[in-house]
C-alpha cells in the first residue's frame, strides 16, 4: 500500500526514538509496507546544509552549560595536533548530533578543538532527523542508529571512515556492563569515564581514522 507523508513520518520516528534521560536509542519495527520516497540525500549536499560548531553550540539549548564548559576547556596535546597537521589532503567531518545527546555532548566539542587546529580539516553538523539515512547505515555495534555519527569525506566528499557514537573502549565497557548494571549507575560510571579521560580518546580515535583515509585504508570505527 502507498502511504501519505504523514503517515510515513510517524512510522520513520518509530524506527529511531531517544530516551532523553539515558541519550540512548530504542529501536523499533516498521511496518512491512511500500512507501514512496525522495532520493536520500548526498553527502555533499547534507555536508553543504551543516552548521559550524560555533553556530551548532549558539543554539544549543539542552545541556548548554556543559557544552560550554567542555568546548571551552578541551583541549588537544600537542603530539595528537602535530600528528593530524602533517596527515596529506583536504578532509570534511560530516557529523551527525544533537545537543540534549550525553555522547554528542562529551565528544563533539574536543573534535571541535581539532578541526580549529588542523588547517586542511572542517567539520559541519545535521541533525538526526536530517541524518537518518546515514545513520542507519552506520549502526552501532549492537545495532543502532545513534547520535553521534561522523562521516569522514574526502575532498570530493566521497566516504573516506567513520566514527560512531562513542570511544571503542568505552563502547566495550557499556555493551558489557550494561548487562549487570543497573540504569543509573550505568551512566553514572559512563559520565564518570568522560569526565576522566577529557576528549582524549576521541581525538586519538578521530586522528586515527584521518591516517588510516589518507594511506587509503579506510576504517569505519572499531568493534566493540
Amino acid at each position: 500500500m502507498l502511504v501519505s507523508p504523514g503517515i510515513l513520518h510517524h512510522l520513520l520516528s518509530l524506527s529511531l526514538v531517544c530516551s532523553d534521560t539515558t541519550g540512548s536509542f530504542l529501536r523499533s519495527g516498521i511496518p512491512d509496507v511500500v512507501v514512496t520516497t525522495a532520493p536520500a540525500p548526498s553527502l555533499r549536499d547534507l555536508y553543504s546544509e551543516g552548521q559550524t560548531f560555533q553556530q551548532f553550540l549558539a543554539a544549543a539549548d539542552s545541556k548548554r552549560a556543559q557544552w560550554l564548559s567542555n568546548y571551552e576547556t578541551g583541549s588537544v596535546s600537542d603530539s595528537l595536533l602535530a600528528r593530524a597537521r602533517a596527515i596529506p589532503g583536504s578532509w570534511r567531518l560530516l557529523v551527525i548530533a544533537e545537543d540534549w545527546c550525553g555522547d554528542s555532548l562529551n565528544t563533539m566539542p574536543y573534535v571541535a578543538r581539532l578541526v580549529e587546529g588542523v588547517p586542511n580539516l572542517q567539520m559541519r553538523i545535521i541533525s538526526s532527523k536530517r541524518g537518518r539515512s546515514v545513520m542507519k547505515a552506520h549502526r552501532t555495534p549492537d545495532g543502532r542508529a545513534a547520535t553521534p555519527t561522523v562521516i569522514l569525506l574526502d575532498d570530493r566528499y566521497r566516504e573516506s571512515g567513520c566514527w560512531i557514537e562513542r570511544p571503542a573502549e568505552l563502547q566495550r565497557w557499556f555493551q558489557e556492563k550494561k548487562k549487570t548494571l543497573g540504569e543509573k549507575e550505568l551512566y553514572d560510571q559512563k559520565y564518570a569515564w568522560y569526565a576522566n579521560d577529557k576528549g582524549g580518546q576521541t581525538i586519538r580515535e578521530i586522528v586515527e581514522m584521518l591516517t588510516h583515509a589518507a594511506a587509503g585504508r579506510p576504517t569505519c570505527g572499531k568493534k566493540a
